[in-house]
Parts: C-alpha cells; structure tokens; sequence
C-alpha cells in the first residue's frame, strides 16, 4: 500500500474588512492564515481518522460543512 497523499497547503484568501477592503495589517493576516491552516490539518487528521475507523467519508464531510455553518459570530450586533 503507497503512503497516503498529504493535503495542498490552503490557499489563502484575500481577507476582507465587512466593508469589502482587504485586511492590511501584517499580523491581522499572519493569525489568521495560520488559524486556516491549523483548522486544515486537524480536519484532515480526522477525515483520516474517521475512514480509518470504517465511518463514510461523505458523511463526515457532511459533518463537517455542518458544523461550519453552525458557527455563531458572538459580536453581531
């Protein structure tokens, strides 16, 4: 069996501000990058987990878009 195939780094977006301008502040996109990346590689540790232990991978991906959109912006006004 070949070794498993590692995840392409995220592609980072352009970040924006609510009023549509890019975030400039270096350290603003530092954190937030490195937070995308983080979420990337522990999501791909457990699709991998998860096919491991038998579960369907189209189910945990399910899963997963669902707990994303579940998220709460605790500062909306």
């Amino acid at each position: 069996m070949s070794a498993p195939k590692k995840p392409p780094k995220p592609e980072f977006p352009t970040w924006l501000t609510p009023e549509g301008e890019p975030v400039s502040c270096l350290e603003k996109l530092k954190v937030l990058n490195e937070n995308l990346a983080e979420i990337q590689e522990m999501s791909q540790e457990a699709l991998e987990d998860a096919i491991l232990m038998g579960c369907d991978e189209a189910q945990f991906r399910a899963v997963l878009e669902k707990l994303a959109q579940s998220l709460v912006n605790p500062y909306k006004k």
